[in-house]
């Protein structure tokens, strides 16, 4: 997937990140705007049902990695499901959507509990076996290599540590695919260029969901990353998945 950029093909894996950092820099601001249009709200909903099956520890010392985190959502559900006894580490390539993380922790009094670090999944400036927990919610499938972005969330891991990955999906009902493909493709992009006044960044997001492996696929290749006792959760009939997997 390094050449590939939607449905468009790029030269290489240096222009796609380019083309992708500018989606985001361009819907930093409007990002939670963003998730709602593209799951007609329920992003909310699967966060919150990545985080329970996650069950962070109520105890001072464990720490995690969300990685694609730039606005917080996650980490911030994290964090409080520990009873703000967690401490996070919030990587994102794109500074715009760092700064509106950053902003939002302080305003909820997270802000010592987070660390908001601008970074590339690929190659993470992190030492190994740092982190009990790595998470990325709808941010995998815009990594050009997919592959080198699982064996770094392996290599930061601790032994005993799990990888937990929330992405759009392929969807396994009939009937409900067919109008999800109508709302992704004929109905988002024009609410992009309404709301946002951004229709290629919508374009760019609902084809990417279509390139992005199906369940099973991704489950592969977080097995051949190294993890074990790999198994997945469809949400709303495979409009989305949750991933997980452990460093044992």
């Amino acid at each position: 997937m390094e050449t590939a950029y939607g449905f468009s093909t790029v030269t290489g894996r240096e222009e796609k990140q380019a083309r992708v950092n500018d989606v985001f820099h361009r819907v930093a601001e409007r990002y939670d705007l963003m998730n709602d249009l593209m799951s007609g709200g329920l992003h909310r909903v699967w966060k919150s049902a990545m985080v329970s099956w996650l069950s962070p520890p109520h105890r001072a010392g464990w720490n995690f990695i969300d990685v694609a985190g730039g606005t917080g959502d996650v980490a911030f559900r994290i964090t409080e499901a520990s009873r703000r006894r967690a401490s996070g580490t919030v990587l994102d390539i794109n500074a715009s959507m760092l700064g509106v993380g950053a902003e939002r922790a302080v305003k909820r009094g997270l802000d010592e509990n987070l660390v908001f670090v601008e970074g590339n999944a690929e190659e993470l400036k992190l030492p190994d076996a740092s982190f009990d927990a790595y998470t990325i919610a709808f941010g995998i499938r815009n990594v050009p290599r997919i592959d080198a972005a699982l064996s770094e969330a392996y290599r930061v891991l601790k032994p005993g540590g799990r990888f937990m990955c929330l992405e759009f999906s392929e969807v396994d009902m009939p009937i409900l695919d067919k109008i999800y493909e109508q709302w992704s493709f004929k109905v988002i992009p024009r609410i992009g260029e309404t709301v946002a006044r951004d229709r290629e960044s919508y374009e760019y997001l609902v084809e990417s969901i279509r390139r992005f492996p199906n369940q099973a696929n991704f489950a592969s290749a977080i097995r051949a990353a190294g993890f074990e006792r790999v198994s997945y959760r469809n949400l709303s009939g495979g409009i989305a998945a949750i991933h997980s997997g452990w460093k044992l």
